[in-house]
């Protein structure tokens, strides 16, 4: 099979599995979005979909959903059985910046999914976008937290458009230990996972990365994907990456293959029956030999203090005499003043109070300093190199 031919194997068959898994009616679905079409998704979404399910698609340029995010809702108001997609940060900023009178005009009744995907999903955002436009006729179940990446097309599971969200409270401790203990959301040693659904289509296994053989349910381990929406490489690679495709399973139970898996480089776990992402596995943080996720340092340390910008902290380690040390790099907002003195020692005790870590280090530098990714995650590795090479700005 031809590099070409393998290539549109893998979109079609993606398109057919988002089809199957969002339950996407054949010949009256309308797909909406502002995502470029340089982006995996923005292309899934935008393109392939839409001629699978023969259904049409209506789309923008990204610079006018972000000169002004009501344009998107406007163009989802305008249709019935609209499915539509953005990352977090997107729903955050819609329900941040849309006021009540452009709300007036809205009608999401017609929508039949938001996905959520790209970058963590977090609760917050979830519940804070249904309560800012429920009264505008969105159906909360709607909102569809979803998992993928470019090397499996895009698509790998979601929750169902029809079914509410599953949000679920694990004890951080146990899951710095790798194990899943769920407790009440309102532990002191809680932190909250939203649940990204069921693989669709393909075959998806939690693995332990050392010896290549499935974890058992509960258990925090690599995120395995097989299927004929998996790359057969790189673009442009003569050979595949071994680190990455062709991975073998060790001792498979019934029903899933034994080679060709994907190796996605992310750590989840599988809770009855549902995956919940729970980082990256080459950005684990690991101090005086406890795991830490570095989003969820991240969300501390933006929570910290209004003068921090939302998602745009990195939290990363560094190698010291004393061994691996946590650094953090966030940028300040431009709306808030405040004392760099008193923005370090409010992110030093929350990581401390919340962690149970001590910063090595903390730059708080200007909007725009923080390296990010063509689909707006925060670049950890690249932040990691600048801070190493002390090219920040102050």
């Amino acid at each position: 099979m031809s590099a070409t031919s393998a290539r549109a194997r893998c979109l079609a068959a993606n398109a057919e599995q988002i089809i199957a898994g969002l339950g996407v009616p054949t010949g009256q679905a309308t797909a909406v979005s502002w995502l470029p079409l340089f982006h995996d998704m923005g292309l899934v979404l935008t393109v392939a979909m839409p001629m699978a399910a023969t259904a049409q698609a209506l789309f923008m340029d990204p610079v006018a959903f972000l000169m002004r995010p009501v344009r998107w809702l406007q163009l989802v108001s305008e249709h019935r059985d609209v499915y539509t997609a953005g990352p977090n940060f997107a729903y955050e900023y819609c329900a941040a910046r849309i006021d009540e009178a452009a709300k007036a005009s809205l009608d999401l009744s017609g929508a039949r999914a938001f996905l959520n995907g790209a970058e963590p999903v977090r609760p917050a955002t979830l519940r804070g976008f249904a309560r800012a436009f429920e009264p505008c006729g969105l159906d909360p179940a709607a909102l569809t937290p979803a998992y993928g990446l470019a090397e499996a097309t895009v698509y790998v599971a979601s929750g169902r458009p029809d079914a509410p969200t599953v949000i679920t409270a694990f004890s951080r401790r146990e899951l710095e230990r790798g194990v899943a203990v769920t407790v009440s959301e309102d532990d002191q040693d809680a932190v909250a996972l939203v649940s990204c659904g069921r693989a669709t289509g393909q075959h998806l296994a939690v693995v332990d990365p050392q010896t290549s053989a499935p974890c058992p349910p509960g258990r925090v381990g690599e995120i395995w994907v097989n299927g004929p929406n998996v790359a057969p490489g790189y673009f442009g690679r003569q050979s595949r990456d071994p680190q990455a495709f062709g991975a073998v399973l060790r001792d498979p139970p019934d029903g899933l293959p034994r080679g060709g898996w994907l190796r996605t480089g992310d750590l989840g776990l599988i809770h009855d029956g549902e995956l919940f992402v729970t980082g990256r596995l080459r950005d684990l943080i690991i101090v005086d030999g406890r795991n830490h996720y570095p989003q969820d340092v991240e969300l501390t340390v933006q929570d910290a203090h209004p003068a921090v910008r939302r998602d745009r902290v990195a939290a990363f380690s560094v190698e010291t005499d004393g061994g691996e040390r946590l650094v953090i790099v966030a940028e300040r907002t431009r709306q808030v003043a405040a004392d760099q003195a008193e923005v370090t020692r409010a992110a030093r005790a929350a990581v401390t109070a919340n962690h149970g870590i001590r910063l090595h280090d903390f730059l708080f530098v200007p909007p725009g300093a923080v390296p990010r990714t063509s689909s707006g995650k925060i670049a950890r590795s690249a932040c990691r190199d600048r801070y190493l090479a002390g090219s920040f700005g102050s």
